[in-house]
């Protein structure tokens, strides 16, 4: 049985990331960032790895490994 909670804001904002680097890979026609000649320096693939981590440490600094 699935467990009904609501997703918090660090989960909400990794959607939203997740969506708009989604987008933007398919728009330069692509299936990874590694593939994209923008990938240095991208600001929506900064913003989707920043939202990975805060989901994971939901917004705590430090004491978080990968």
């Amino acid at each position: 049985m699935k467990e009904d909670r609501k997703l918090d804001e660090y989960e909400l904002k990794l959607i939203q990331m997740s969506k708009e680097l989604k987008n933007c890979q398919k728009q330069r026609d692509v299936d990874s960032c590694l593939k994209c000649d923008k990938i240095i320096g991208c600001k929506i693939r900064n913003e989707y790895v920043h939202a990975v981590y805060d989901s994971l440490n939901k917004g705590q600094s430090g004491g978080f490994e990968f």
